[in-house]
């Protein structure tokens, strides 16, 4: 699944500049994740560095748009052209 930000953010600037992938950006009131360019760090990293560094811990899977490992892999290598 891609990634996605909770209503609870506090807006402490860790998590955008975490993301290998740019997909992370401040909205009009807290940061959001693009779903189209999270791969969950699927291709850079073992674990989503941004739920890593999250100190609230409102990142979670979105319930929204499933994506399997598989999936989550060939968006990294849409992305990267590999």
């Amino acid at each position: 699944m891609a990634l996605l930000i909770e209503g609870d953010c506090i807006n402490c600037d860790m998590c955008e500049p975490e993301c290998p992938n740019q997909a992370i950006a401040l909205g009009e009131e807290i940061y959001e994740i693009d779903p189209d360019l999270c791969t969950e760090c699927i291709g850079h990293y073992d674990e989503p560095t941004c739920v890593k560094v999250c100190p609230i811990d409102c990142i979670i899977e979105d319930p929204e748009r499933p994506e399997t490992a598989e999936s989550l892999l060939e968006k990294y290598q849409f992305l990267y052209n590999k």
